[in-house]
């Protein structure tokens, strides 16, 4: 091969790397963009008692608290920053209430068995809904500081909705059962 043979190889596979890299880029620029906007769509939901889905965004990454199992729905329980941080330091056992602000979701699936698992398990299939407490006691003062709402997630459309018959106060009158426990009835497991 000759010095301009060689020469215009490496053009090509410059070239042809550019548009590659180029075109990669393009791809998940367009995924990011796509989730930045379902996000933004998410995040834009309010319940029919004034809860933002905004206020519990990041909830994807929130620590375990607990998980769940009813004949409908396996349920992941997490909670942000300052309700780990209160779970730690002894809420609700010794006492104390949680602190304002905090904030805690049940994302709820329904069960499917496993098909790969060499023994019987259940494990999450379709995602259903979020269910989400926040303790603002000047905004919730009738309902133990909590304010309570749904978001249904449909999997055919890939969005979720407010669910318009779960009401600000809906879980408190399920919660009263837990008022010595600050209304909560998870608690941190041990790990």
């Amino acid at each position: 091969m000759s010095v301009i043979d060689t020469r215009t190889a490496v053009k090509h596979i410059a070239a042809f790397t550019t548009v590659a890299a180029t075109a990669l880029l393009a791809i998940l620029g367009g995924a990011l963009l796509h989730a930045q906007g379902q996000d933004k769509e998410k995040y834009s939901l309010r319940s029919p008692g004034g809860i933002a889905f905004s206020d519990f965004r990041g909830y994807e990454d929130w620590s375990v608290v607990s998980s769940a199992r009813t004949e409908e729905v396996l349920k992941v329980i997490v909670a942000n920053p300052a309700m780990i941080k209160a779970y730690k330091a002894g809420v609700p056992g010794n006492g104390q209430p949680f602190p304002q602000g905090s904030m805690i979701v049940k994302l709820q699936w329904k069960p499917k068995k496993s098909t790969e698992a060499p023994f019987k398990v259940d494990v999450p299939d379709v995602f259903k809904q979020a269910f989400v407490m926040e303790k603002d006691s000047k905004r919730f003062p009738k309902t133990g500081g909590w304010g309570y709402a749904v978001f249904n997630y449909d999997a055919a459309s890939d969005k979720f909705a407010a669910d318009p018959e779960a009401l600000q106060d809906c879980g408190h009158s399920c919660h009263v059962a837990v008022k010595a426990k600050d209304y909560i009835f998870h608690p941190y497991q041990k790990r």
